[in-house]
């Protein structure tokens, strides 16, 4: 009977254990665009898409702060025949393969004793120079 059990119920266990994957929402959205986690956009002829946040450190939008505090996105970063997932912080250019690439800009932002942005609720927008293209 237990083991019976076991079996019925085994491939409940193992469900409950999956996560749930960020699925490919077609194709990227043009430059410019404030994307969803999990949403892709062009940039510099390769896409970037905001898998996660991090880390979410920013000052309060309605509060005074000693330090401005960061928002750290983990970005999936795909290329002619390549994939690479990079932090990437707000106002911070990082180079990724001769790319350069910045997050510059995440909303909301947070208020004072209010709730924390749910996943969802997070739009990002970027901006990307190619290998041997400074930025402007």
């Amino acid at each position: 009977m237990t083991k019976l059990l076991l079996t019925l119920c085994a491939p409940l266990l193992i469900a409950g254990c999956a996560t749930t994957p960020i699925v490919d929402a077609g194709p990227p959205l043009p430059a410019g665009s404030a994307v969803a986690l999990g949403e892709a956009v062009s940039v510099a002829n390769i896409a970037l898409t905001p898998m996660r946040v991090t880390e979410d450190s920013r000052c309060p939008i309605n509060a005074r702060c000693v330090w401005a505090g960061r928002i750290v996105v983990e970005t999936r970063v795909d290329g002619p025949g390549w994939r690479e997932t990079v932090p990437l912080t707000l106002g911070e250019p990082a180079g990724v393969r001769g790319y350069i690439l910045n997050l510059i800009s995440a909303e909301p932002g947070q208020l004072a004793g209010g709730p924390a942005p749910k996943p969802a609720d997070y739009r990002f927008a970027f901006e990307g120079w190619p290998p041997g293209r400074p930025p402007e």
